[in-house]
């Protein structure tokens, strides 16, 4: 019994080691930077993490939130406002928020993320990524989290934007105060 545990142990440990070793020799070589695009092997393990850490329950969820016209403007809005500063509006992410951070701010129009199912999106709404630049926008108890779900049918949606569409995100995206500058008066 002892040599099989230590047999799997080591078959734990070899892999682990090896990585610590690897990710020892990147930091060593390029810091911690933001720049230093990380390979498809970690991009892959990742998520696959990401996804086995959505508990299966809510990840076969279906969508609770009718889909209407109107949850669909209120996706958009909230979408313009508060998630294109890093997702842009057509959801590509190219923001400078959204190619200056690692991993990369993903194109939700992609197949990647337009097959994950739709709790696999609430979740990552609801409670962001750890260690990337997507924080948790859920608020209080999943259950009564409509307005996450909402963003859900929205992120659906991205793949078919219309130029009114984008158009109308624009004059609702949020604004800095440097941009703001030149329409406010100061006294």
């Amino acid at each position: 019994m002892l040599k099989v545990l230590l047999s799997l142990l080591a078959l734990v440990a070899l892999p682990v080691l090896s990585g610590a070793l690897w990710v020892g020799y990147d930091a060593y070589t390029t810091g911690f930077s933001a720049t230093v695009e990380p390979t498809a092997l970690e991009v892959a393990v990742i998520r696959r993490f990401r996804r086995a850490a959505i508990p299966s329950q809510i990840r076969n969820m279906p969508n609770p939130v009718p889909m209407s016209q109107a949850v669909l403007t209120e996706g958009l809005d909230h979408f313009a406002d508060h998630c294109a500063v890093c997702h842009a509006n057509d959801g590509s992410g190219e923001t400078p928020i959204g190619k200056n951070v690692n991993p990369r701010v993903p194109d939700l129009r992609l197949p990647q993320i337009q097959s994950m199912s739709d709790g696999e999106l609430f979740f990552t709404i609801h409670n962001g990524i750890r260690f990337t630049a997507m924080p948790a926008w859920g608020e209080g108890d999943m259950e009564k989290d409509r307005g996450s779900w909402k963003l859900v049918h929205f992120i659906r949606h991205l793949p078919q934007l219309s130029h009114e569409e984008l158009d109308r995100m624009q004059s609702l995206n949020s604004k800095t105060p440097h941009q703001d500058e030149g329409t406010t008066h100061h006294h």
